[in-house]
């Protein structure tokens, strides 16, 4: 059983596979059946959902939106056809949760697989991004939740506020005898990408933006930054949660001991009119 009508299933099936034929095997018809369905529902809406290239069917912003309310329906359909009566077969139900890799890791994970023991219906895909701001991906619906610092929340979302996560400046431990200011003036910094911003608020919030390097490096790998870190090619601010076993394995030392700086999180939703249980327990989990 399927709160979706048989237009929207065909929608779901390619838009998680990209193309006609990968739909068509998945729901059991034929890629003409699946091309007319999607004909169908577009005539209905009144408006193209796909766009055809050769990568693949991409969405249309008319498609992301009604993917979005797509993904809802699918929210509530697995408790409700294991509540109604307890009759019902309860489907398995997927939780997508996108932020930056160190605070995944190490805080928003571990956090979120504790309800797999109360909820054995659930399944997890967590999408790493320090490329890509997760709010735009909880904007196009691909996820249904996003973890961001908490100035980038805006008024459409839900959300609720974090713990504080401390980031301190880490460089090479070979650099443990160097003043702060001798580094920022000779070296280069290391950040994800440009639009990157906590290694400029930690300088800005001690007064030394004006000492250092305006030139950098970019990497868009957490593990690879930390690599780069390591070989003696810059400096970095990060996550101190994330970087303390490197610092006590003398791989990296702070270069600014008793100058972190805290940035606020929060973890954000759309709004939802009815929130099964599962999603009001991760909420609850997550700090």
């Amino acid at each position: 059983m399927s709160l979706l009508s048989p237009e929207l299933e065909a929608f779901i099936a390619v838009v998680e596979n990209t193309t006609v034929h990968g739909a068509a095997k998945k729901i059991g018809l034929s890629q003409t059946g699946v091309t007319q369905r999607i004909r169908t529902l577009e005539k209905k809406i009144g408006t193209s959902l796909f766009i055809r290239s050769r990568r693949g069917m991409g969405l249309t912003t008319e498609g992301k939106n009604l993917l979005w309310y797509c993904q809802r329906v699918q929210d509530i359909e697995g408790e409700a056809l294991a509540s109604i009566y307890g009759l019902g077969k309860r489907q398995d139900i997927q939780i997508k949760i996108t932020g930056s890799s160190s605070i995944m890791r190490i805080r928003i994970i571990p956090d979120a697989i504790k309800m797999l023991k109360t909820f054995k219906n659930i399944t997890f895909n967590f999408h790493i991004t320090d490329l890509e701001p997760p709010i735009n991906m909880l904007k196009t619906g691909e996820n249904d939740f996003a973890i961001m610092p908490s100035y980038e929340i805006v008024k459409e979302l839900d959300s609720k506020s974090l713990e504080p996560e401390t980031y301190i400046a880490v460089g090479p431990y070979s650099w443990k005898n160097r003043s702060f200011k001798d580094i920022l003036s000779k070296e280069r910094f290391i950040d994800f990408n440009v639009s990157e911003k906590f290694t400029l608020e930690y300088l800005k919030k001690h007064k030394l933006e004006n000492l250092a390097r305006k030139d950098g490096h970019y990497v868009n790998n957490t593990d690879a930054l930390v690599s780069m870190i390591t070989a003696g090619l810059g400096y970095s601010v990060l996550s101190k949660n994330f970087v303390e076993p490197y610092i006590k394995n003398k791989q990296m030392v702070d270069l600014a001991p008793g100058k972190p700086v805290k940035i606020d999180f929060a973890l954000a939703w759309y709004p939802r009119r009815e929130m099964p249980k599962y999603f009001k327990e991760l909420i609850k989990l997550i700090n």
